[in-house]
């Protein structure tokens, strides 16, 4: 699997990318927002062994993706794309050094064609917590809508927490 844009290849995650991979996830600051984190060694290990188990069901329903820069074969990140019958949810998430330059938006703009031109989804949407704009910011750039805010619905980290929600549907994507 694999996807390519003018800066970026958006491509399955290989074993040998572990560590690339846990240079962010073992970040607080990359992790604050997620569920997740901040990753010990075994966590990353553990999720690139998921996510290559999951590279092998068919149908494939979920698409975690590494984000590498094109010119540099750099993994910066990871996007991801997860099949619930008709509706998609994606997700992305970016090692902070590459975090505003337009990298998060390019590669979700490009899972959207993908999910909905390849996949043939109807709705793809993204949740995050109230407080994280630069997320918030990706999802309206890709021209996402807010659906509005679950209250509480989500508990992790020890408690429950708000998540925005958002959405596109495919004839939106498509410009009808």
């Amino acid at each position: 699997m694999q996807l390519e844009t003018e800066r970026l290849i958006i491509r399955d995650i290989l074993e040998t990318d572990w560590e690339s991979i846990h240079s962010y996830t073992s970040m607080t600051e990359v992790t604050q927002h997620t569920a997740w984190g901040p990753n010990t060694e075994e966590d990353t290990r553990d999720y690139v062994e998921f996510v290559l188990n999951s590279q092998q069901t068919q149908p494939r329903e979920g698409f975690e993706l590494a984000i590498c820069l094109k010119k540099e074969g750099i993994l910066i990140g990871g996007v991801g794309l997860h099949i619930e019958k008709t509706n998609a949810e994606i997700g992305y998430v970016l090692n902070p050094v590459y975090q505003g330059k337009g990298y998060a938006a390019e590669a979700a703009r490009a899972m959207l064609g993908f999910g909905f031109n390849t996949l043939g989804v109807h709705r793809i949407y993204a949740k995050c917590r109230p407080n994280n704009k630069a997320s918030e910011n990706v999802m309206q750039k890709i021209g996402m809508q807010r659906e509005g805010l679950m209250r509480e619905h989500w508990f992790y980290k020890g408690e429950y927490h708000d998540s925005c929600l958002y959405s596109i549907l495919a004839k939106e994507y498509a410009g009808e």
